[in-house]
């Protein structure tokens, strides 16, 4: 992993504790990335998303990386997605405030992660919405449609058996979202996570320069 800080900023609920990665050459923006579920094991230290965290740091994002509440250090109790929304609207207005000059805002998360980022973009909307593996038509309370389609990125694995492929195109059925399908990669992308990291490092560029 690049260099990092392990910061922590107020959240709703208390403190919250995060990763920090800092963007390599000319900023861009800043990028929140939101863990995996922790009733599963999820917290900041995912190797999926710190491997989202490196692509977007190596284009220009100050990465950060939340525990979102009741995990790790942070503060609070596990809210099964609701209260981690405020969580992560404040952890993106935080970033905001500490790199003013760099305006993008990347808002991504990994499977639970997509989740919250989706709600969370719906408070915040994203220059680019990066949902790994997301967990859509997977909770009993429904996640919303994408504010924005022509600046979402979905990235799914082929054999994902936890969020199934034909879950994400049931969500994005309608909404013009394509899913771009890594082959034979599981939810967790084992063995893929270079692919993984490549495919961002390729395709989060054209979304936001289209939006310029």
């Amino acid at each position: 992993m690049s260099k990092f800080e392990i910061l922590e900023t107020a959240g709703p609920v208390g403190k919250l504790e995060l990763i920090y990665i800092p963007a390599e050459g000319v900023e861009k923006g800043v990028a929140v990335i939101n863990h995996p579920n922790p009733r599963q094991g999820g917290t900041f230290t995912n190797k999926v998303i710190q491997t989202a965290a490196k692509a977007l740091s190596r284009l220009g994002f100050h990465c950060y990386l939340p525990n979102l509440r009741g995990v790790g250090n942070s503060e609070g109790e596990h809210d099964y997605g609701v209260g981690e929304t405020d969580d992560c609207v404040a952890v993106i207005d935080f970033a905001r405030s500490r790199h003013p000059s760099a305006p993008k805002l990347v808002l991504a998360g990994f499977s639970f992660g997509g989740y919250v980022a989706l709600f969370a973009a719906q408070l915040r909307e994203p220059d680019l919405l990066l949902l790994i593996g997301p967990a859509v038509r997977h909770y009993e309370r429904r996640e919303p449609d994408a504010p924005d389609a022509r600046k979402t990125l979905l990235i799914h694995g082929e054999i994902d058996d936890v969020v199934l492929i034909t879950q994400a195109s049931d969500w994005a059925d309608g909404q013009d979202i394509p899913i771009v399908m890594l082959p034979k990669a599981s939810h967790f992308f084992h063995g893929k996570l270079i692919v993984l990291r490549d495919t961002i490092q390729r395709l989060a560029p054209v979304i936001l320069n289209a939006a310029e």
